[in-house]
């Protein structure tokens, strides 16, 4: 119960930039929040990831960037400060939906999304899947 709320807050907190950046940025924000309280660990892990959890990866982001692409639109469109962040709120929570809903779990959806951003051969791994995998979600 304690790792959900972990999750949704850390998604939450991303939220409030997602509106402005690319999921990948916003998540990263979420990643770090997450990453600091809960382990000791250094985040500097690079063990290979699947081929499998990149694909999966992939079709997490592509989901995760379609609910921000339409909540922002909502956000941008409404001028009252408490709706905006009602709107914020469900967005950040279908974002973890999304991700739940994929093959992977939340956080390996931030520990892929935090090794791609430091290692760019991953990260080219990543825009491959991501390329590969947008024609089958749209």
């Amino acid at each position: 119960m304690i790792t959900r709320y972990t999750s949704v807050a850390s998604l939450t907190a991303a939220v409030f930039s997602l509106m402005i950046v690319s999921p990948a940025s916003a998540l990263e924000v979420a990643q770090a929040q997450e990453a600091q309280p809960a382990q000791g660990q250094t985040g500097t892990q690079t063990a290979p990831i699947s081929d499998e959890k990149l694909e999966a990866f992939a079709v997490a982001y592509l989901e995760v960037d379609k609910v921000r692409q339409e909540y922002s639109t909502k956000i941008g469109a409404t001028s009252d400060a408490a709706a905006k962040e009602k709107l914020q709120t469900e967005a950040s929570q279908q974002m973890v939906k999304a991700v739940e809903a994929s093959p992977i779990s939340v956080q390996e959806y931030t520990t892929i999304l935090t090794a791609a951003q430091n290692d760019p051969a991953l990260a080219k791994k990543v825009q491959e899947k991501l390329q590969n995998s947008a024609p089958a979600q749209q």
